[in-house]
């Protein structure tokens, strides 16, 4: 379906965007939309809480609802719901609950076709050799909405190499055939050459898709480009649009934002999840494989999650998770050729991108009444109380980056490892 929308975009690379400068790329497309009676809001969810997609769905909510019906369909993936608080505080308190949609990744989707085996031997360089179902929410393409706008965050990415675009109705409103199996790609094909890519097997498969079954949904994309600063989000881009240059635009800020080089590998990595984003491992393992690159053989990575209740977001991917653990390429693998995962290959490749392979030890800092020592040590990691980690590495006195500890020691801080990736500088 043809759109004719006019893109709109805004960047400063230096200093964040204001809240009017970020109001008025929405108000330009505000303008456009006409003879709409039911539009579709497509943000992320809690878990990308520093996007700026709360504030740009409430702004937009409450802009189009009074001349048309608005409903939000948070791309949750194979993210549990949003609870009513949760909509609360990452939205706006006053949008209605009956405005909320739920996407259900088992039973909600349509398939829509089939990306051939032959295209993905190719793009995965012969790593990857089977075909990928593609799949989305049945109520993008029941004629629901004449409009939907996609909001989403493009920052560097285990599977895809750069969130998000496509990925939103690909994944975040997609089933079960392609959120498998385009995870599996990602990990056979390495996410360390992956992370922070722009043209990546997986992003080469969602394009396939996005061309051959796509374009009969009327979709605008909304993308923000963020920084954590001081525990709020600093917006530094916003890129509006129906075509991929849009992303383009977005994933070249990005690459300058979300990307942290170092000059040398790094003994120990400290790395803080919040707890109102993090609640499961099958989130916050970002900590692993966004650090992974710059910490040197034989160090350490200290993960502090003191929200974190699950090793999954479902009792399936749980159940998986607690009995076969992270316990490298290999193991998993040969899970897979099992097929141990059948149908739920996702979780085999979620054990490969949080492993450290061997290379570097993986200590879980928790809350004890939220998680076990038992339980962190079950699936391959070493336990330590948060509250004892967070007495040994007050957040509020350390800094992004290098650190000297009173004690002598020299520590790695990330405060937000979902906005970014590290790396070594290339010599």
């Amino acid at each position: 379906m043809e759109i004719n929308m006019k893109e709109y975009s805004i960047l400063l690379e230096e200093t964040p965007l204001t809240e009017k400068m970020i109001e008025g790329v929405l108000d330009r497309i505000i303008e456009q939309i006409d003879d709409v009676e039911k539009i579709l809001l497509v943000p992320p969810d809690i878990t990308r809480c520093y996007s700026g997609g709360g504030q740009i769905t409430a702004y937009l909510y409450w802009k189009l609802s009074k001349r048309t019906e608005v409903f939000i369909m948070p791309a949750v993936g194979t993210h549990r719901a949003m609870t009513r608080d949760e909509q609360k505080n990452f939205f706006d308190p006053a949008i209605p609950e009956e405005a909320f949609l739920y996407h259900d990744w088992k039973s909600d989707t349509v398939k829509l076709g089939t990306i051939p085996e032959t295209f993905c031997e190719s793009v995965s360089n012969g790593k990857y050799v089977k075909e990928i179902s593609v799949e989305t929410d049945r109520r993008l393409l029941d004629k629901s909405f004449d409009l939907i706008l996609s909001i989403g965050q493009v920052v560097p990415h285990e599977v895809v190499g750069m969130a998000n675009y496509t990925k939103n109705i690909l994944v975040g409103l997609g089933g079960r055939g392609m959120i498998n199996e385009s995870h599996m790609m990602g990990a056979v094909c390495n996410l360390e050459t992956i992370m922070g890519e722009i043209n990546t097997p997986v992003r080469k498969v969602f394009d396939y898709a996005e061309e051959e079954f796509l374009s009969q949904i009327p979709i605008v994309y909304i993308l923000t480009v963020a920084c954590e600063e001081h525990g709020n989000s600093a917006i530094y881009g916003i890129f509006t649009g129906d075509s991929r240059r849009v992303f383009e635009q977005a994933a070249a800020l990005a690459t300058k934002k979300n990307i942290t080089f170092v000059s040398k590998p790094v003994k120990k990595v400290v790395a803080w999840l919040e707890p109102k984003e993090f609640t499961s491992f099958w989130v916050g393992n970002k900590a692993i494989y966004r650090t992974r690159m710059i910490i040197e053989d034989g160090g350490e990575l200290l993960i502090i999650a003191p929200g974190v209740k699950t090793f999954g977001e479902n009792s399936e991917v749980d159940a998986l998770i607690r009995k076969y653990g992270y316990n490298g390429t290999p193991y998993t693998m040969d899970l897979v050729r099992q097929g141990i995962f059948k149908g739920m290959e996702m979780v085999a490749a979620h054990m490969i991108h949080s492993s450290s392979e061997g290379r570097f030890t993986i200590t879980y800092a928790v809350n004890p009444q939220n998680m076990t020592k038992e339980e962190i040590e079950s699936v391959g990691w070493s336990f330590m109380d948060a509250s004892e980690a967070l007495l040994k590495y007050p957040l509020d006195q350390m800094k992004e980056g290098y650190n000297k500890m009173k004690d002598g020691e020299e520590v790695y801080m990330v405060k937000a490892p979902a906005l970014g990736v590290w790396k070594i500088l290339p010599s």
